[in-house]
């Protein structure tokens, strides 16, 4: 497309995301990034905390993996469960996960007043930072491999 064809093109903005508009994007990204680095597994993976009575969810993680890496989205466990390693068994079973999907590592972000310490002690390490995210915080971006004798 031209330039002056992008020009006669209408921009829609809207505060929510229709799947249809957000699938067409995924799929032309999906397509660029096949055409440059090949055919690789992408999905998603939720590991959920049920109560065992009640069967209501207490928590969980959940994530997606592609080019042979697994984003953790979201982390959560109620303030009475946390100590307790269920939130390592989470980010473990999540390793363990991806690596079946075939993965080689794991990435995440997590702000300054959340877990940055709990990701340190797993051994991830921050490979970025943006100071002031919120505004007296800061969020930070971090990895770690799970491929490998190292991992």
């Amino acid at each position: 497309m031209a330039w002056a064809d992008a020009m006669d093109q209408r921009i829609e903005v809207s505060d929510a995301v229709e799947p249809e508009v957000r699938a067409a994007i995924l799929e032309g990204i999906v397509a660029h990034n096949t055409a440059a680095v090949g055919e690789m597994p992408r999905g998603e993976l939720q590991l959920a905390v049920r109560d065992p009575y009640t069967g209501r969810i207490a928590g969980g993680l959940t994530g997606r993996y592609s080019l042979r890496w697994l984003f953790v989205e979201l982390l959560y466990l109620p303030a009475d469960m946390r100590g307790s390693g269920l939130g390592i068994a989470l980010m473990r079973r999540a390793e363990a996960e991806a690596l079946a999907r075939g993965c080689v590592g794991v990435w995440l972000d997590t702000f300054s007043f959340q877990a940055r310490g709990f990701y340190e002690r797993l051994g991830y390490r921050a490979f970025g930072t943006i100071e002031g995210y919120p505004p007296g915080s800061a969020r930070h971006f971090m990895a770690r491999r799970i491929d490998g004798p190292s991992a």
